[in-house]
């Protein structure tokens, strides 16, 4: 639909009626939601990386394939979280 305006995403306002009443904003929770999911990226990464170097005896492809991996996986992380992926701010909407 390009006739209508961009507008941001609003979660259901019944959804989160109970944490403004405890004073949680739906903003912060995203926030920590995300923090949460990138954290457990993290991790999962450093095992696969472990484990690939471990136990992938000679593959001349693990370094620049991690090194990619870690680089767009980081830029979306960025992007996801401030708006503003360092080197391609200029190319996003």
């Amino acid at each position: 639909m390009p006739d209508q305006p961009l507008r941001p995403f609003a979660p259901p306002p019944a959804l989160f009626d109970t944490l403004h009443v405890s004073g949680i904003s739906s903003d912060a929770l995203v926030t920590w939601a995300l923090y949460a999911v990138f954290t457990f990226w993290a991790v999962y990464t450093l095992v696969a990386v472990y484990h690939w170097l471990k136990y992938s005896h000679a593959s001349w492809i693990a370094f620049p394939a991690i090194a990619a991996h870690v680089f767009v996986s980081f830029a979306l992380m960025l992007y996801a979280l401030s708006g503003a992926a360092f080197p391609f701010t200029s190319y996003l909407p």
